[in-house]
């Protein structure tokens, strides 16, 4: 049996949004979520400046992973997003915004919150009342605490509970 690597996420939560928004013009664009397919997976490389091999992440069974698009734009990937569906939780396996959505010169703010709060909102249609696990950086683990209102449990591991992960689905899914 192949062993399951364990990342630890070292996405930044650069702004809560109620979407994602344009940094040079403040525009705010309404986002969609959608399983990503094999024909997507074409430009995400490390060639193109994505951090992991996500046709990996795809290819096992045991994961889920979902894309952020431009409502009416489904060609162009803002983020990514790997999920595993636990007893009782959901766990990100992985989370990366697309490469021109990171750094100083990135062009939208909002992705990586946009992607964990479709992830409490997945465990919250799952009956698992929000919770949503994962391991963090160690460098990030107050970052995640402060703006995800993310518990640090233990070693690297942080979860999510129901107060915190409410606020981020009705902060970005209104329906």
């Amino acid at each position: 049996m192949k062993k399951q690597i364990k990342y630890e996420l070292d996405f930044v939560i650069d702004q809560l949004t109620n979407s994602i928004i344009n940094v040079i013009s403040g525009d705010s664009f309404q986002t969609e979520i959608a399983l990503v397919t094999k024909n997507d997976l074409k430009n995400i490389t490390k060639k193109n400046g994505w951090n992991f091999n996500w046709r990996a992440e795809f290819q096992d069974i045991s994961k889920e992973i979902y894309k952020l698009t431009i409502f009416n734009n489904p060609n162009i990937i803002q983020g990514l997003l790997s999920v595993s569906i636990m007893d009782d939780h959901v766990y990100m396996n992985l989370l990366e915004s697309a490469p021109f959505n990171i750094g100083v010169n990135k062009i939208y703010e909002g992705v990586a919150g946009n992607l964990v709060a479709y992830a409490c909102k997945t465990s919250f249609q799952k009956g698992f009342d929000g919770y949503v696990a994962f391991i963090a950086k160690t460098k990030l683990i107050k970052h995640y605490e402060q703006t995800l209102g993310a518990y640090h449990f233990k070693d690297q591991k942080m979860f999510i509970e129901t107060d915190p992960a409410k606020r981020l689905v009705e902060k970005y899914f209104k329906d």
